[in-house]
């Protein structure tokens, strides 16, 4: 199946102050677009291009890089711009969510916690998660485009820390993009979404 650039599920001002018109101008428009463009060109190159992109991903790991760096950008931003929205964030989790990230977790300030930590300490380019594997759910960063896809997990929450997602809100202050992602953006229901067809 043909890569197709999303568009956003909201106006290109709803997530300011947090996030600005101008980062999701180029974020969108022009480094999503790029991935959806490269990845097609590439998945036709290497005969997969028929494939949904999860099995791109995890095909491609590994034997093709230049593939595999645009299809996981591609899936990691599709559900990006999905794990925002206006006036999301916070500690109201819905309940089977907070359940999880309890028994799983230590409860929610060590999730935000460990969370952050994770985006900060990715060095470079990068993303931190929240997936679930073995039933369970875990805290993990991962270079570039990498995603737990390739790591025997199901993400249900990501947040990009490569420079163009924050440098123009935050300059170099990573882990104020980051407090401000879970305080103010994360749309929670998008997350218990992925978690149910994470654990069915």
């Amino acid at each position: 199946m043909a890569f197709e650039l999303p568009e956003l599920p909201y106006d290109y001002e709803a997530l300011a102050p947090f996030m600005s018109k101008e980062t999701l101008e180029f974020h969108h428009d022009k480094h999503h677009k790029a991935y959806v463009d490269n990845g097609n060109k590439l998945a036709a190159e290497a005969g997969l291009a028929d494939l949904s992109v999860e099995e791109v991903v995890k095909k491609s790991f590994g034997t093709n890089a230049g593939l595999f760096n645009n299809a996981a950008q591609h899936y990691n931003h599709i559900h990006f711009w999905k794990w925002m929205k206006k006036g999301g964030g916070g500690n109201k989790l819905p309940g089977k969510l907070e359940s999880a990230i309890a028994s799983d977790l230590g409860g929610y300030d060590k999730f935000k916690a460990d969370f952050v930590a994770a985006g900060t300490t990715q060095f470079g380019s990068g993303w931190a998660w929240l997936s679930v594997k073995d039933g369970k759910l875990v805290i993990s960063k991962t270079p570039n485009g990498e995603n737990p896809l390739v790591h025997g997990a199901s993400p249900i929450l990501g947040v990009d820390v490569w420079e163009h997602s924050y440098y123009i809100d935050y300059r170099n202050a990573r882990p104020k993009y980051l407090e401000a992602f879970v305080d103010s953006l994360i749309n929670w229901d998008y997350v218990l979404e992925m978690y149910e067809a994470a654990t069915k």
